[in-house]
């Protein structure tokens, strides 16, 4: 790595230290000294929870390199030896942390956020995951400017196919050949795909495999419907058996159906839940207040203990760990498997476990989703409202349930729940958004549900 003078930041952003990373728009919120204070912080704070050593990988936006440079040269500087992985998905930066043995490291991503975002999602040590109290405590660390210095070592790692070898070794295909369509959205696993799915005797064509960081062709995030327009036509075009799609930096799956119809991440689910459940003792569920009550209902049929938890990649992560669940997922597109995986989210990996579940069946995925329990719910829907507004929006919207006397979660913002139906408002943690879920049992009570708590919610996020 090349010499890179760099200045610590004196006015950074405290905005852009969420829930469970750190991200902002570059170079407005987050730009080079920026990455090179960060850096430095990271490194001087995991010294002082006995860390020597870290992993750096990056996504293919625009301005990670520049900003990765610039971290790793923070880094550095603190004293802390750097494997620098190079450019990766998330779900191999994960992994990255069995194989080198180092729970510490940064992966530079903004994930699905616009193309001009990017950001840092951290790990300090065996916890995992940085998010909540651990995020805030590194951000006033940072602010106190009491770095370390130091000459750390820096050291390239590729470990590309390591990853594939997993893969290989945790998926059993059955019988049936399948054909699929992927749509890598110019991601990151654009770079990583074709490479992989060739490993495996299965028929599929790939859609905008080109590593392209604009985004020209969709916003790379599968749980929006929109976005997966392209992939639906192109399914049916082909008469392909599934069509699966990819976020940005890879950790996160979407599904089209074989008659070009988008599948909720929790009818996913539901599908895996039955697959996986039977063969094991560990009956063990977990998944987010987003999800629909089917996936309760199913867990409860097929007699699985279950847990309703925050939604945040980092708080689901560890709490499938804390918590020893087989399987979760929350309707973003994460999903993690503990049966035979690692326990890590993987857009790819998901994709191959929906393929493997179908080269076992002679049903088409359409025929699997016929029999599930049946409710109407909207989409996420989002409502901008400022980072320093929207945490107080909510407690305002807990006042208005409480006076009405309903029944109510606060795992996650405000779930309110009803014999027929609920509702969720909560604040996003990747951007200043509220945002808000219904679900029923009617069309009818869907509009009711929605009628009045998005009434309240327009009341208060003026």
């Amino acid at each position: 790595m090349g010499e890179c003078k760099m200045n610590i930041k004196e006015n950074i952003n405290p905005y852009i230290f969420r829930g469970y990373d750190i991200r902002g728009v570059y170079p407005k919120d987050i730009d080079e000294d920026t990455a090179y204070t960060i850096g430095l912080s990271f490194g001087s704070y995991i010294q002082n929870l006995g860390k020597k050593q870290c992993i750096v990988g990056h996504d293919n936006r625009l301005s990670s390199p520049s900003l990765t440079k610039s971290l790793i040269t923070g880094i550095l500087s603190s004293g802390v030896d750097v494997y620098d992985i190079g450019l990766v998905t998330t779900p191999m930066y994960y992994y990255a942390w069995e194989v080198l043995n180092i729970p510490s490291g940064i992966m530079v991503t903004a994930s699905h956020n616009p193309k001009d975002d990017n950001g840092f999602k951290m790990a300090f040590d065996e916890r995992g995951n940085a998010c909540g109290d651990m995020i805030v405590d590194f951000k006033n660390f940072t602010f106190h400017k009491q770095f370390k210095q130091g000459k750390g070592n820096l050291y390239q790692r590729d470990i590309k196919e390591e990853y594939f070898d997993l893969m290989k070794n945790s998926i059993h295909l059955g019988s049936r050949r399948i054909k699929a369509v992927i749509d890598c959205g110019n991601g990151a696993t654009s770079l990583f795909a074709k490479d992989l799915y060739c490993q495996f005797p299965l028929d599929f064509e790939v859609l905008f495999g080109e590593s392209d960081a604009t985004f020209p062709n969709h916003h790379p995030d599968p749980s929006v419907e929109s976005n997966l327009d392209a992939l639906k036509k192109r399914v049916v075009e082909t008469h392909a058996y599934v069509g699966l799609a990819f976020d940005g930096d890879g950790d996160r799956i979407g599904i089209v159906d074989n008659l070009g119809r988008m599948v909720p991440i929790d009818q996913y689910m539901i599908l895996m839940m039955r697959d996986i459940l039977p063969k094991t003792d560990k009956k063990r569920i977990l998944f987010d207040v987003k999800c629909s009550k089917a996936v309760e209902d199913e867990a409860k049929r097929l007699g699985a203990q279950y847990e309703m938890y925050r939604t945040g990649n980092s708080y689901m992560k560890a709490r499938m760990f804390s918590g020893d669940y087989i399987f979760g997922g929350e309707l973003s597109g994460h999903v993690w498997f503990r049966d035979h995986f690692p326990g890590f989210d993987s857009g790819m990996y998901g994709g191959l476990r929906m393929v493997e579940l179908l080269s076992h069946h002679t049903e088409s995925l359409s025929e699997l989703l016929e029999d599930l329990p049946i409710y109407y719910s909207t989409n996420e829907l989002k409502f901008p409202s400022p980072d320093d507004q929207k945490h107080h929006v909510i407690e305002k919207i807990k006042e208005y349930v409480k006076e009405h006397g309903y029944n109510m979660s606060e795992v996650d913002g405000v779930k309110v729940l009803f014999d027929d139906g609920w509702a969720l408002l909560r604040v996003s943690n990747t951007g200043p958004n509220i945002t808000a879920r219904f679900e029923a049992k009617t069309k009818d009570r869907l509009q009711q549900l929605e009628n009045e708590f998005l009434t309240i919610l327009k009341k208060y996020n003026q």
